[in-house]
């Protein structure tokens, strides 16, 4: 019986095969890029078979977390950490990625049976580490330095140190010398995150890698950086107040609903453990104000709304939204001139959601209708009253999600009235009033 396999040459750079072995591939010009392989009759390349794993054979618990100790960044992780895992951090410069991952590498190799973290610079000397996190607060027992840009030597001090948490400042800086170029090329940025994640998984670390962004706001670097990573979380600022925003755009290992809210201070980031009413303006109740409440993940927060109508003076009635979708303005000012028998047709209506924010959420439907309707009737809204529910083009109220979740949220900020659909809903402490029509909640409000 003939053995009908043959050794076939494939190039490692560009893949080009040859039935001899040369020292230069003669497709892209790389040298000693050439390695062996045996074919089958069909021609395909023949190898060692890859081990398959039964996996109702494998134990559950394998996914084990890391708390941090910061409640905002557990919520926005899911929990913590996890051990193996390569996550991604974004963010503006300046806006306080290095401070935050000091605090988390202290937090976590200050826990008791966490094990040490290492922090890798590429941009910082030791010195300049260190004041910073001195000036955090920080204990530094347990928290190595590396200032090193090479990636393979980087890779082997983790494997001497064994910590539980690495940090890598900035995955832009670091390079491999197996690939030509500079650090922060394509190729180099996409060669850096394979090897780091490599070692995360083979040595149960939790890698955090800093990532630069571009001027249209997206991480620094191939797309491919963003697919190769666990979780990427994004550092954003609050334009309105000195708050920083920790979210989530890809979690494996948890909801990217949730978000973390911190204030920034001289001693680095301060948790606000109750945002729900950060959004809230203050003052007394004037008329086109209503208070109502949008969901981010599983945590309320409560929005102020402001309608300005005045009488259009010139051509066709203007529409101005500011943080609120403006063709859903359009729909909700025509079932109000449809459904509740107000006239807007020739009505300025200049919509603005308190605090810089942008929302799309439905539950915000009918504090928009009765908002509009308290400017133009000159009609003021107690601001111990939420106003929660979705409008439908018949002017019926819709049920929302998470009602009792929004309610219980006002209740502890002190509110005691509530404007809801007409559902089953239950909150002790405060006074519901449900509405089945748009038109019977404008009535009562014009009396």
């Amino acid at each position: 019986m003939s053995n009908n396999t043959q050794t076939i040459y494939s190039c490692n750079k560009c893949g080009a095969q040859f039935s001899k072995w040369n020292g230069r591939c003669l497709e892209c010009g790389g040298w000693g890029t050439l390695s062996a392989g045996n074919t089958g009759e069909n021609g395909e390349i023949r190898a060692e078979p890859a081990p398959a794993i039964d996996l109702d054979k494998i134990k559950e618990g394998g996914l084990i977390r890391i708390p941090t100790g910061i409640g905002e960044v557990d919520r926005c992780l899911g929990g913590g950490l996890v051990r193996g895992s390569l996550t991604l951090i974004s963010g503006e410069p300046g806006i306080g990625k290095s401070t935050i991952l000091a605090q988390i590498a202290d937090a976590i190799a200050g826990s008791s049976g966490q094990g040490g973290a290492v922090y890798v610079s590429g941009e910082e000397s030791a010195g300049q580490v260190k004041d910073r996190m001195e000036r955090l607060g920080c204990r530094l027992g347990n928290i190595k330095f590396i200032g090193e840009t090479d990636v393979d030597k980087v890779v082997a001090g983790l494997i001497d140190l064994k910590p539980s948490v690495a940090v890598i400042d900035s995955v832009q800086t670091v390079y491999s010398s197996e690939l030509p170029g500079e650090a922060g090329g394509i190729n180099q940025i996409r060669a850096a995150a394979v090897k780091f994640l490599e070692i995360a998984k083979r040595r149960n670390i939790a890698v955090i890698l800093v990532g630069h962004i571009t001027k249209d706001g997206g991480v620094a670097g191939p797309k491919q950086l963003e697919h190769v990573v666990d979780t990427v979380i994004y550092l954003e600022s609050d334009p309105a107040r000195d708050f920083r925003i920790l979210r989530a755009t890809k979690n494996r290992f948890g909801s990217v609903n949730e978000l973390g809210i911190f204030e920034m201070t001289g001693e680095g980031f301060k948790e606000i453990k109750n945002p729900a009413g950060i959004f809230l303006g203050e003052g007394e109740s004037i008329s086109g104000t209503v208070i109502s409440s949008v969901m981010e993940g599983t945590r309320p927060f409560l929005v102020e709304i402001q309608a300005l109508v005045t009488k259009t003076v010139f051509g066709y009635p203007q529409r101005k939204a500011s943080g609120f979708d403006l063709n859903r303005l359009q729909v909700l000012s025509a079932v109000l001139t449809k459904r509740a028998k107000i006239n807007l047709s020739n009505q300025d209506i200049i919509l603005n959601i308190v605090g810089g924010l942008k929302v799309s959420d439905p539950a915000l439907d009918l504090a928009v209708c009765l908002a509009i309707s308290s400017s133009l009737l000159n009609q003021t809204i107690d601001r111990k009253t939420i106003v929660l529910g979705e409008v439908g083009l018949g002017g019926e109220v819709r049920n929302i999600g998470k009602l009792k979740a929004r309610l219980d949220e006002a209740r502890k900020l002190g509110f005691t009235k509530a404007i809801i659909p007409d559902f089953n809903a239950k909150v002790d402490g405060i006074e519901l009033t449900k509405v089945k029509k748009l038109e019977e909640i404008v009535k009562k409000i014009t009396r």
